[in-house]
């Protein structure tokens, strides 16, 4: 049976269907907005998996085709998912994850393939929408109705789902995923906004969560399934009895250690000990080892939280506000254009900054935007094994790590120079050196020093922190700078990072059913103490820009053309630019609309290639002297070029005072010679007279050449 219903959502038609599409699929849904389609498909294994985690996946796949585009590259297929795919797919896998049952095992995939886009509508919003239907319409045991939208403010005036036209205008663009009853997920930018009016724009989010949730209920009324038969998979109640007694109170000890390495350590130890005295007691516990650590991961996450909530302690001693020891270092790197290394608590963050022209601009293919698409600015966040105390393979850049680095480079973009006055392509990677907790956050710190160590002129400087809860009942602390064991244990991971003005990046997890307003605006306001405390530690590092870039970095020169002289800049095959560049030693690149920008590390490079530059740009004026090499010698005179490419005749007469027998007399072939513009004819040929400049210089007259004054003032003979 197909189903089909149409509403209106924020100005646009929106579309929900199923029934059509991949009907093998346990549920799909097609979701067309404006005309951007996306087909959501949910499947789900018949027995459980043997993983020690719930193995949800979400893929999320952009046609070529979808844009009317042929991949690029030699195959000529869509390959792996570009960063916007990856990021959709964590988009909609955060919310999702928390609402499955506890205790559910079976391997679940939600594929989502967007069909086709109208370069107007995102994307990622509908694949939650039809993720959503597709999985509560299945047997899959997920009975929550989710949506997502975007939320923009365009002078002051909030919009639901902006276009991408709209997001330009717009000074904030947050994604929000929620049940009716609660938000479940933050993530997006903005450019120095409130706390407040943060809070205000999710609380007009959520209200348009809720009008989707009401279209999703609409379609699926009378159109679900039982849920599936599944156990879930839990350790014997025996068994966990038994560990508990053995190991609860160690466990208690081990969580008084502040140091992670030492108290990772002393739990090893409880669980070896544990394990060989149930081995020693019956032999049959040796293949109970996984459920053994299970009941002692349970019994650390009741611990670690009965902990905070009655003595108000956490792991490492500090207090539910208190934020752990900071230290910033800039310029630890001598070569590189700016450099840093921040450090809080077992968290750092070694970042450097490289400077680049804009041949180093990273090309996208990407489906939503019919032109090609660059960037001048990047952040990319590495996380090594050994960050960790890990020993794995290195695997290439994991979607955890895309993530992180996207939320970092959020929160520093909006601070950066308008590209006109500072025309440079910006490169930042933060490689993780320790994580304990808050290692995207770190790189926001490190970031904005690295940023400011090699003279960028950032409007201010920004920092970030990570945000916990505890909630049990209406037992609830929030905090501030969290541990990896908060984290992993806890019930959400709030980040947000920030100038001291206001919000620029925000990401919020949680594994709860969703987030009290009281929750939220608690969390915004704890966040905001935290972030200005660590400004303050980082002005005491390297409060603002440096006054020049690195010795190291290019010096970027812009001069604007007539666009109709970009070919004779260029030359024949590349020749006359290539020719500039080998000489001068700078780099040359110019657009369309006749910017040309000059890069070289040493200024008299960049000065030599723009003299260059500006020579062959020039309009020969009469009347001025120019001084230039004798390009051929016949009987009636001298053709010198007096700028690059730009030719005229001395006729013999013109050479010198008196008579002249022959030209060779005078000039050969390769001489260097001052001449004077005489006049330009209607066919653009140039007279030029030498005898006219050598009467000038002797007169005083040539100081006023612009052209070439090192000469001025030498012989005749010489200049001959």
């Amino acid at each position: 049976m197909i189903k089909r219903i149409e509403r209106q959502f924020a100005g646009r038609t929106l579309s929900l269907e199923f029934g059509r599409m991949a009907r093998n699929a346990q549920g799909s849904c097609l979701v067309q907005y404006g005309d951007t389609v996306v087909l959501c498909a949910a499947t789900v294994q018949d027995g459980p998996s043997h993983l020690p985690f719930f193995p949800l996946t979400i893929e999320f796949q952009e046609k070529s085709y979808a844009a009317g585009k042929i991949p690029g590259g030699f195959f000529k297929r869509e390959g792996r998912p570009s960063e916007n795919a990856i990021l959709s797919a964590r988009l909609t896998d955060r919310p999702l994850r928390p609402l499955f049952p506890k205790g559910f095992q079976h391997e679940t995939q939600v594929a989502c393939f967007v069909l086709s886009t109208d370069q107007e509508n995102a994307a990622d919003v509908l694949g939650m929408l039809g993720a959503s239907v597709a999985l509560n319409m299945s047997k899959i045991p997920f009975n929550t109705l989710v949506a997502t939208v975007r939320i923009g403010r365009i002078k002051g005036t909030w919009v639901l789902n902006p276009t991408f036209q709209q997001l330009e205008y717009s000074d904030l663009d947050i994604l929000v995923a929620g049940t009716e009853d609660a938000i479940l997920m933050v993530e997006g930018g903005a450019v120095e906004v409130g706390e407040a009016e943060i809070l205000e724009g999710l609380e007009t989010a959520h209200q348009g969560i809720k009008e989707l949730i009401d279209i999703q209920r609409e379609l699926l009324e009378g159109h679900t399934i039982p849920d599936m038969d599944w156990l879930p998979i839990e350790p014997d109640q025996d068994l966990a009895a038994k560990v508990t007694d053995m190991a609860e109170s160690r466990i208690d000890e081990a969580l008084t250690l502040s140091d992670k390495a030492e108290r990772n350590q002393a739990m090893a130890a409880v669980a070896e000990d544990v394990i060989s005295r149930l081995i020693e007691e019956d032999e049959a516990y040796r293949d109970h080892e996984k459920s053994v650590k299970t009941v002692l991961r349970n019994i650390e996450k009741r611990s670690m939280r009965t902990r905070i909530l009655k003595q108000g302690e956490r792991a490492d001693g500090r207090g539910v506000e208190d934020v752990r020891p900071i230290t910033s270092e800039v310029g630890v790197l001598p070569r590189t254009h700016g450099s840093s290394l921040f450090t809080r608590g077992q968290t750092q963050a070694l970042v450097a900054t490289t400077l680049g022209t804009s041949r180093d601009e990273q090309r996208i293919d990407n489906i939503e935007s019919a032109e090609e698409v660059t960037k001048s600015f990047m952040l990319h966040y590495n996380f090594p094994p050994f960050s960790v105390g890990e020993a794995r393979p290195y695997r290439g850049t994991s979607r955890r790590e895309q993530g992180h680095g996207a939320l970092a480079e959020r929160a520093i973009r909006p601070l950066l120079p308008a590209y006109d006055d500072f025309p440079y392509t910006i490169r930042i990677v933060s490689d993780i050196l320790e994580s304990n907790g808050s290692s995207s956050m770190a790189s926001v710190c490190g970031a904005s020093l690295a940023l400011m160590d090699a003279g960028v002129p950032v409007k201010s400087a920004c920092a970030g922190i990570a945000m916990g809860l505890i909630k049990e009942g209406d037992d609830v602390a929030i905090l501030t700078d969290i541990l990896g064991l908060e984290d992993a244990l806890g019930d959400m991971d709030f980040k947000i990072a920030g100038t001291r003005e206001g919000v620029t990046s925000i990401q919020m997890d949680i594994k709860i059913g969703g987030l009290t307003h009281d929750i939220l605006k608690t969390a915004l306001e704890q966040a905001h103490k935290g972030r200005m405390h660590i400004l303050d530690h980082m002005d005491q590092a390297l409060a603002e820009p440096r006054s020049d870039l690195s010795q190291y970095a290019p010096r970027i020169v812009s001069i604007q053309i007539n666009p109709s002289k970009i070919g004779d800049i260029i030359g024949p095959k590349g020749k006359t630019i290539r020719a500039i560049q080998e000489e001068s030693g700078a780099k040359i690149d110019i657009d369309d609309s006749g910017l040309v920008k000059i890069a070289a590390v040493s200024g008299e490079a960049g000065a030599r290639a723009r003299e260059m530059v500006e020579a062959i740009v020039q309009e020969p004026e009469i009347g001025r002297i120019y001084e230039g090499p004798v390009k051929n010698t016949t009987s009636f005179g001298a053709f010198i070029e007096i700028v690059p490419g730009v030719e005229g005749l001395c006729h013999i007469s013109e050479l010198a005072e008196g008579r002249v027998e022959k030209t060779e007399n005078v000039l050969n072939k390769g001489d260097i010679t001052r001449v004077k513009l005489l006049s330009i004819d209607e066919k653009g040929r140039l007279r030029l007279s030498r005898k006219a400049a050598l009467e000038e210089d002797a007169a005083g007259g040539g100081a006023e050449d612009g052209n070439a004054g090192d000469d001025e003032g030498q012989s005749e003979e010489a200049q001959g």
